[in-house]
């Protein structure tokens, strides 16, 4: 009989310990340390010891050339929700889905397997959460009863498999949530660390073996990370991150891991009384509602996956009362943002050290790459000086530490991204050679440092109705 043996474990990083502490070496995290019960592989020197002496069997090894066929695809019925996934479901996959509380990971998943059922897919939806009572209601509410959805409600993992088994494999399984589900082999409770990395383990397995598209969606922690052991990310083979502020009706579908398609590639949700419904063209409305005669404000030119995307950047430079000026970033890198604060005061001669900066990109987008400098210094600038950015300029650059501006990826589909959509002017860095973009119909201003900028906006790139001094 297998021994079963005591591990302490923390349950936000998975490290573990030999004893219990109240502090995790991992993480540094605080109170996070549990004990648990894992399966031991026997007494020193039994079974675990014969096994080890074992011999394995070979496997065949094939060359590397050869022919490689084409991943199948299954459309979800959901543009967005296809276009994140790189095209569709792919059979055998596993999908890990992860976002705040409330943000709509229920709402989206039911859409898509709604969807996925009525074109004669077969989709099984257990809930670990909810009754299936509280399942239909919200099925009902989104015009989604109708919909040949095989349901259940179990968090029993040996349970649901064996119904999974049990007749025809299901085409596409969506599991709500793994934090929910546990193992009987475990004696740990669900949600502990051991059950949520054996759940995910077992329901990968699952569907490499079957060929069923699974989805599983998980709980995040305080920091936005997938709740659990890291390497439950590791197992499945797409990640993707439901993000939205509850203060916007956008939702974005983020995917930070996918090995069938690019990677931080986006879908755009607009959460509606009727469900989730699909953005086609995000760049009308993160821009459709800005103010055109205000200063502080800068359009950017950004690349989000595969696709440009144009958002606005919203910058307020106020004086401080407190003794440390306040930095409040909503959608950027604070340490990003205290970069480019450093190179306009050191590199320009800008005052604002003793300034309270208030920055927040619209929409409840988060932008991550450096190409944003640009236009959060452009932003920066226009607020200092009371001068308005003209509103059909769009900036882009990476700003370096000495202020000079380097030129970004992709500057072609930006561009062309700004002049589908009625933009006539382009601030960006100087490029050459194969970097050096077409101009198209708009007018293009090359820079090469920071201080060209504030050149630019303060001769005749930019109109002051209500300019003060900087």
């Amino acid at each position: 009989m297998a021994k079963a043996r005591r591990q302490f474990v923390c349950q936000s990083c998975g490290a573990q310990t030999p004893r219990w502490a109240g502090r995790c070496d991992g993480c540094g995290e605080w109170n996070t340390i549990s004990e648990e019960v894992a399966e031991s592989s026997g007494v020193a020197g039994g079974p675990a010891k014969a096994s080890s002496t074992k011999k394995g069997r070979q496997i065949a090894l094939v060359p590397l050339a050869g022919e490689a066929t084409e991943t199948p695809r299954r459309s979800t019925g959901l543009k967005e929700f296809d276009r994140v996934l790189g095209g569709g479901l792919v059979p055998g996959s596993a999908v890990l889905v992860g976002g705040d509380p409330g943000i709509g990971k229920s709402t989206l998943l039911l859409q898509a397997m709604a969807r996925l059922a009525n074109s004669g897919a077969e989709t099984v939806y257990i809930s670990g959460e909810e009754a299936i009572d509280q399942v239909r209601m919200r099925a009902l509410r989104l015009g989604l009863s109708d919909a040949p959805v095989a349901l259940g409600a179990e968090t029993n993992l040996r349970d649901i498999l064996a119904t999974l088994k049990d007749g025809p494999t299901p085409d596409a399984i969506v599991i709500d949530s793994v934090q929910t589900m546990w193992t009987d082999t475990l004696e740990s409770a669900p949600g502990t660390v051991s059950q949520v990395r054996a759940t995910a383990q077992e329901l990968t397995r699952f569907a490499k073996r079957s060929g069923a598209a699974m989805i599983i969606v998980g709980h995040i922690t305080k920091d936005g990370q997938i709740a659990g052991p890291k390497v439950m990310e590791h197992m499945v083979d797409t990640v993707l991150y439901f993000e939205g502020e509850r203060g916007h009706h956008f939702r974005i579908l983020r995917a930070v891991k996918n090995r069938f398609g690019p990677a931080n590639e986006i879908g755009v949700f607009e959460m509606a009384e009727g469900g989730l419904l699909e953005v086609e063209n995000p760049s009308a409305l993160f821009i459709g509602e800005r103010d055109r005669e205000a200063s502080g404000a800068a359009v950017f030119a950004g690349i989000e996956g595969t696709r440009p995307v144009l958002v606005e950047i919203q910058a307020l430079v106020a004086q401080s009362a407190l003794g440390t000026p306040r930095r409040a970033v909503i959608g950027w890198d604070s340490g990003r943002l205290s970069m480019v604060l450093a190179v306009l005061e050191a590199r320009c001669g800008l005052s604002i050290g003793n300034q309270d900066v208030y920055l927040n990109v619209a929409g409840g987008l988060r932008i991550g790459e450096p190409a944003a400098d640009l236009a959060v210094a452009g932003a920066l600038i226009s607020s200092l000086s009371g001068l308005s950015i003209p509103p059909d300029t769009v900036l882009f650059g990476e700003i370096s530490l000495s202020g000079s501006l380097r030129p970004v990826s992709q500057m072609e589909a930006r561009l062309k991204e700004a002049e589908k959509l009625g933009f006539k002017h382009a601030i960006l860095p100087k490029a050459a050679g194969r970097q050096k973009p077409s101009a198209g119909k708009m007018k293009l201003t090359e820079l090469e440092d920071l201080g060209d900028l504030i050149a630019k906006l303060s001769t005749g790139g930019a109109s002051a109705p209500q300019a003060r001094e900087a």
